[in-house]
């Protein structure tokens, strides 16, 4: 962890990607404590819900080996929220993707989401939590001076598609340029090719994340059902390169 002048830095590989905490308030004894426990708890989540442990419990719940009353509260709690998402995105997303037990669509937000707020309940009020390009922003970057987060293009490398500026902002990204087609289009399962990358902007990341999961299965016609829920925004690259953008969508 390195001090600086304005806050706290930290970086941790969990998860199978990188997690960066930027809190740019003082870091107090609490403030310390408090990215001490979310860092632990990211390692909890990759613990539990782990598709590449054979032995985590999210993998023998899959297997049968277990059940929901076994299995740690959290997993519930996920596989509740999933169900909610999959209602709401009429089956786009899936918790069980190509038939496997996989909340991972999910998850990662989640995780993002709880370690922003157990940095809040701390003190730290102007933070910013980025796990893997997925972020929880807090606050501002600076007195009077919001969060600027720029958004990779999926097909210029080296470029920007966007630049979302705001304070107590969830953004999240779904696309192939790091991981190829790695999303499954949850009614067929085959990946979803219809976009190269979706931003979605909305105020907390768990359902944000999520949601840009679930548009990005859905391709095209995701910009309709983008526009029909409260609170969330969007900017999409097509595969040719093309953008469509939600009417709210103003950064």
């Amino acid at each position: 962890m390195a001090d600086r002048a304005y806050g706290l830095r930290h970086v941790e590989h969990v998860m199978g990607t990188v997690f960066s905490f930027d809190i740019r308030d003082r870091p107090t004894p609490a403030i310390r404590r408090a990215l001490d426990d979310a860092v632990r708890g990211l390692h909890h989540v990759d613990a539990v819900f782990s598709t590449y442990r054979p032995d985590s419990a999210i993998s023998r719940l899959g297997r049968g080996e277990s059940g929901l009353t076994t299995c740690p509260a959290e997993v519930r709690e996920v596989l509740d929220l999933c169900g909610d998402v999959t209602r709401v995105s009429r089956g786009w997303f899936s918790a069980t993707p190509g038939g496997v037990l996989d909340p991972s669509g999910l998850v990662k937000g989640w995780a993002v989401e709880a370690a922003s707020q157990l940095l809040y309940e701390s003190g730290a009020h102007n933070t910013c939590v980025n796990g893997g390009g997925d972020l929880q922003l807090r606050g501002e970057a600076a007195p009077g001076a919001p969060w600027r987060i720029g958004v990779a293009h999926p097909l210029r490398r080296g470029a920007l598609a966007t630049v979302v500026t705001g304070r107590d902002l969830a953004v999240a990204t779904s696309g192939t340029a790091e991981r190829g087609a790695h999303i499954l289009d949850p009614h067929t399962g085959t990946p979803a090719l219809g976009l190269a990358s979706i931003t979605v902007v909305g105020q907390a990341l768990t359902l944000t994340d999520a949601f840009a999961t679930a548009a990005f299965a859905m391709g095209g016609g995701a910009r309709g059902w983008l526009e029909s829920l409260d609170g969330y925004e969007a900017l999409a690259v097509t595969p040719d390169g093309r953008e469509w953008r939600t009417s709210g969508f103003g950064w």
